[in-house]
């Protein structure tokens, strides 16, 4: 996500800076700023935009300094603006803070603090940094980081610099990568390796719960109880090309392996600590939940799938009638929509042109309209009734993964948040999923660890053009994005059928050894699913099951088996995917297909 560079040493920050920040825009941001010690006072440069607009900014003052922090930012808590954008200051310009992470208690503390008198500039969860820097602070800068860290909540990744202590940068770290490079008489922090290697190859990487303190000559790290570590020295041997990908082969991969966080991230403030769901971002009313006859589901493409999982999700939580549509098609037919139909956007960009037509339709026949979007500012953020964020970070790769997993993890989430204004959902079912959701992470790490169990069908898939994809109910709407990912990265043709469909057609196109996958996951539908397995098999097809761990009986039937962690059947679209899109993405490698950007497609579709 957001990028992080400080400097301390004897040449001057600002150049290093903005060469680390650099070395970071492969990560996505909308806005930039640097903050250096010049002399005796703090001086900070923000913008909106590109490096080159801060660049353009910093060249009418005169930043000299030796001693230096910066940051591109994603935004997350504000829109993108020069107000919202880092560092962040106190209100007496003598601290100042940049950071990586959500503050989940942000605005509880931002109440507490006005209450004592601070005034905020920003609408972000980063300012209260600062603030309560400048609250904790009597003499030792680490000493009010390490106060500061136990009042808040949430992830963080942080970098502090004060005008009264000119010869340190105090960093912490939970959930947020931080790096500290080694020089000689300078050091260096980044929150990504590539920013640090131009000068140097030493680093110490921080762990959760680890705090630094950053002088030109020394490095000294603590625990959470301020107890030293003596932290091993990892010399970096990746050029820079793999360091920005984290040493993956393809930003793909990284994508793929970085879904765990991307839903924790997505979740974080979204449960209480009793287990509801709490939405803040979503206004509508108990009285107009209640009012609503139907919801309308509108995307593209993987979002699409995404919308089609929800319709199973709202009609089995909710009780209510759903229709999800193409957008390309939505504004055609004419829809019936009015005040009583909540019409649900979904898109990764927030910038695609078809979907940003039906938002624009279903508001003019007054309809209530929420976004599902992973970027903040976007035009669809701007223009929906609510929005609700994907915290998915930037994808860089034009297959979309971790954004499809976090619209998972949204619909959920909106889902349950609607079935508490309406009544429509028991408080203890709420808290049974939201104890589900939250486990979700550690099953996808799971599912990760087994990627090499895919090996030998992803041999035999890369060698055909042709490949089916079966499975009924939820399995069918993953089996849909399973085809998709195939399709657009490895060119295999793959279609996706509702299983219960093969005898109307399909079974004409099963031959002898053609892979086909099968999703079993739901207990409902076994038997139909081995009735439809055993047909592909009586034809010689090749089968892969991607089943629910417990599930002893599908094995039986085919070929090979991916098992995936025991959860909720209404959840396992967020795991069963992960197979598929580990499967698209080696067969796409071992056909040498370029991964990250596959011929003729873009990552956001502006266009009609």
């Amino acid at each position: 996500m957001c990028g992080i560079v400080g400097y301390i040493g004897g040449q001057q920050a600002y150049p290093i800076l903005i060469e680390g920040l650099s070395k970071l825009e492969y990560r996505g941001y909308d806005s930039a700023g640097v903050a250096l010690l010049c002399e005796d006072h703090l001086e900070m440069v923000k913008s909106v935009g590109r490096l080159r607009a801060l660049e353009e900014k910093v060249g009418a003052t005169d930043l000299v300094g030796t001693i230096g922090i910066g940051h591109t930012r994603w935004a997350t808590h504000g829109r993108p603006c020069d107000e919202n954008a880092h560092p962040h200051s106190d209100c007496t310009n003598e601290f100042v803070v940049i950071h990586n992470g959500i503050i989940e208690n942000y605005q509880s503390l931002r109440e507490w603090l006005q209450s004592e008198g601070h005034t905020f500039r920003s609408e972000t969860d980063t300012e209260v940094l600062a603030h309560l820097i400048e609250h904790f602070y009597e003499g030792d800068l680490k000493e009010a980081v390490r106060l500061v860290i136990d009042k808040v909540k949430g992830s963080y990744g942080m970098v502090a610099m004060s005008r009264y202590e000119p010869d340190r940068l105090i960093c912490a770290r939970k959930d947020s990568p931080l790096v500290i490079g080694l020089g000689e008489g300078e050091n260096f922090i980044a929150s990504d390796i590539p920013a640090l290697l131009k000068y140097t190859r030493q680093t110490f990487i921080l762990n959760d719960g680890e705090l630094a303190d950053v002088t030109r000559d020394s490095v000294i790290i603590e625990n959470g109880n301020g107890v030293p570590i003596d932290k091993e020295i990892i010399h970096i041997e990746w050029d820079v090309l793999a360091a920005e990908k984290d040493g993956y082969e393809h930003f793909m991969l990284k994508e793929i392996h970085e879904q765990p966080k991307a839903i924790r991230d997505t979740l974080r403030s979204r449960i209480t600590a009793d287990g509801l769901v709490n939405l803040d971002e979503v206004k509508l009313t108990a009285e107009q939940t209640k009012n609503l006859l139907k919801v309308v589901m509108v995307a593209c493409g993987t979002a699409y799938h995404a919308g089609l999982v929800g319709k199973y999700v709202f009609e089995k939580l909710l009780r209510l009638p759903v229709e999800v549509d193409v957008a390309s098609e939505f504004r055609y037919r004419d829809p019936l929509l009015g005040e009583d139909t909540l019409v649900v956007v979904i898109s990764q960009s927030g910038e695609t042109a078809d979907t940003l037509a039906a938002l624009r339709l279903a508001k003019e026949k007054g309809s209530p309209v929420v976004a599902v979007t992973n970027v903040v500012g976007s035009t669809v953020s701007r223009e929906a009734d609510q929005v609700i964020y994907t915290w998915a970070g930037p994808e860089i790769a034009v297959a979309s993964t971790k954004a499809y997993t976090t619209q998972l993890i949204v619909l959920y989430l909106l889902a349950l948040h609607l079935g508490q204004l309406m009544e429509a959902i028991p408080n203890e079912e709420v808290v049974l999923l939201t104890q589900e959701l939250t486990q979700l992470p550690s099953h996808v790490d799971q599912i990760l660890r087994q990627a090499n169990e895919l090996t030998e069908f992803t041999s035999r898939l890369s060698q055909w053009e042709d490949t089916f994809f079966i499975g009924r109910g939820l399995d069918y709407a993953v089996a849909l994005e399973g085809s998709l990912k195939l399709k657009e990265i490895s060119y295999i043709h793959a279609e996706a059928y509702a299983a219960g469909e093969l005898k109307h057609g399909t079974l004409a196109l099963i031959t002898e050894n053609i892979p086909v996958i099968a999703l079993a996951t739901q207990p409902q539908l076994y038997e139909k699913m081995w009735s439809n397995i055993k047909e592909v098999k009586a034809r010689d097809a090749y089968v892969l099951a991607i089943v629910m761990e417990g599930d002893r009986e599908t094995g039986k039937e085919v070929d090979a088996v991916i098992t995936i962690p025991a959860t909720i059947p209404l959840l396992s679209p967020v795991l069963s995917v992960i197979p598929l899109q580990l499967l698209s993405y080696y067969a796409a490698v071992q056909r040498g297909c370029d991964v990250d950007k596959p011929r003729n497609l873009a990552k956001s579709v502006t266009v009609e």
